[in-house]
């Protein structure tokens, strides 16, 4: 023991010695990690369908009214705008008829569920509209010849619906995480709960890059022309990816045991 010491006696490599509670906290943070990593592909398909929408409305139709055409890249505001009105439902309505019909208050691993369906509701949404904006542009094919190509006979406004599914998703599932680690995380690293969501968005959105990357050089899928590819089929794609994702999840959400049990039947809002 003399070499693991140093002269005044104290520790030399106190990092090769842990106490009994940071052995649990490690443990805690592995028993997590396999829902965290769900979450990961909950968000990917978000990233990817990000960058999808702002091609598709650039080819479409954006006009309100006769002096006032939306911007393609604002058409993603509409994404936090559904996210907040989502919000307001789930604490206003959703969550008292849940708890009138059920007794209790949904669970965060609940609420992180809904996040899962409506992502993939999303997607599937998604490649309908793509395949119906395609079907429009093959039909008019003679107008990309013409200034101001994007006058396609298909209003941009056909995506609202999609964006407003994948915001009220975010309004179950990012409420859901952030409660579920704050609460789950051990007492030492409460402060690092919440920063786990940016880490998510942030892999996530790096994953989506390197996909569609991936998916242009296997595929013909995503051609610098969209309307000559087959950007329904990537969003089908990713319905199935989605549908395996959520599989994985609730294999997780089943296996998984609250730390903080108490907290879970008594707080109500978990």
């Amino acid at each position: 023991m003399e070499g693991d010491t140093n002269p005044d006696g104290s520790i030399a490599k106190p990092w090769k010695l842990c106490t009994l509670q940071q052995v649990e906290d490690l443990k805690t943070l592995i028993k997590i990690f396999p829902l965290w990593t769900s979450s990961i592909f909950l968000t990917t398909p978000s990233g990817i369908q990000t960058s999808l929408v702002v091609l598709q409305a650039l080819t479409m139709d954006r006009r309100l009214g006769p002096h006032f055409k939306i911007p393609a890249g604002s058409i993603l505001v509409f994404v936090p705008i559904y996210f907040c009105i989502a919000i307001i439902l789930s604490d206003r309505l959703v969550r008292p008829m849940w708890q009138k019909l059920t007794g209790r208050s949904p669970t965060h691993l609940q609420l992180i569920g809904v996040g899962h369906v409506l992502n993939v509701a999303s997607m599937a949404i998604s490649a309908l509209v793509e395949l119906e904006r395609r079907t429009t542009a093959t039909s008019h094919h003679h107008l990309s010849s013409q200034p101001g190509g994007d006058t396609m006979p298909m209003s941009a406004l056909w995506l609202l619906p999609q964006l407003a599914i994948v915001g009220a998703g975010e309004a179950f599932h990012f409420p859901g995480q952030v409660s579920l680690y704050y609460q789950e995380f051990p007492t030492s690293l409460k402060s690092m709960s919440t920063a786990m969501i940016g880490l998510i968005i942030g892999i996530s959105f790096y994953l989506s890059t390197a996909v569609i990357g991936c998916i242009r050089r296997v595929t013909g899928w995503l051609p610098d022309n969209i309307d000559n590819g087959k950007v329904d089929y990537v969003y089908w794609m990713l319905v199935a990816v989605g549908v395996l994702n959520f599989g994985y999840y609730i294999v997780c959400a089943k296996l998984y045991k609250y730390r903080n049990l108490e907290m879970v039947e008594d707080g109500g809002s978990t």
